[in-house]
C-alpha cells in the first residue's frame, strides 16, 4: 500500500478482487495503419493504438476502412517503464466515434459490369498469371516470386492421406536476398 498510514505501521497484506463490487467494462485495442493508396512509395505505413470502450467495441474488424474520431493522448507509464520514458512517449487515441466507411467483403455488391469482367478473367485461363502480376506492380519482374507470395495469400487445402498422413494446405515462405 502506497499512503503514509500503511508505511508507518509497516502494514503488508494480500489484495483480493471483488467481482460484486467491481465495474466491468467492454475494452477493445485497435491498431490502425494508413491506408496503401495513401503511402508514399517506398515507406512503411504508419499504425496508431486506439482503445475503444462500451458500445464501441466490437465495431471494427480486419480490413474495414473507418474513420475514428477520439482524443489523442499520451500512454501512462508506471514503475520503472516511468523512469525510462524521459521525455518521450507512446501515444493512443481514446475513440469516441467510429465512422465505418467499407464493410468487410461479405457485405461487398458487385455491379453486373464487373462481374463479366471477372467472369471474363476467369474464362480467360490466365488467372494465375494475372494475379500474380498484380502482386506489387510496381515491382517489375520477380514473377516465381510474386507466384509463390500469391499461393501463400491463397492457401490451399489440407489432405488427408489413406494412412492417414496429413498434407498442409497452407504454407510457409522465406524470402532471403538484399532488400535494396
Amino acid at each position: 500500500c502506497p499512503s503514509d498510514d500503511c508505511k508507518n505501521n509497516n502494514s503488508k497484506g494480500h489484495l483480493f478482487l471483488s467481482t460484486r463490487a467491481s465495474k466491468f467494462l467492454p475494452f477493445q485495442e485497435v491498431k490502425i495503419q494508413e491506408m496503401a493508396d495513401q503511402v508514399p512509395v517506398g515507406h512503411i505505413p504508419r499504425m496508431l493504438t486506439v482503445h475503444c470502450y462500451g458500445t464501441l467495441t466490437r465495431q471494427v474488424n480486419p480490413g474495414d476502412v473507418v474513420d475514428i474520431a477520439g482524443i489523442f493522448l499520451p500512454t501512462p507509464y508506471t514503475g520503472f517503464k516511468a523512469i525510462r520514458a524521459g521525455l518521450l512517449t507512446d501515444t493512443y487515441l481514446e475513440a469516441q466515434h467510429v465512422n465505418q466507411h467499407k464493410k468487410a467483403y461479405d457485405d461487398l455488391v458487385v455491379d453486373a459490369k464487373t462481374f463479366r469482367r471477372i467472369e471474363q478473367y476467369k474464362n480467360s485461363g490466365h488467372m494465375y498469371e494475372y494475379l500474380s502480376r498484380s502482386i506489387a506492380p510496381e515491382i517489375y519482374g520477380h514473377l516465381d516470386v510474386k507466384k509463390a507470395l500469391l499461393l501463400l495469400l491463397i492457401g490451399g487445402v489440407t489432405k488427408e492421406m489413406g494412412d492417414g498422413m496429413r498434407i498442409r494446405g497452407d504454407i510457409n515462405i522465406c524470402l532471403m536476398g538484399d532488400p535494396g
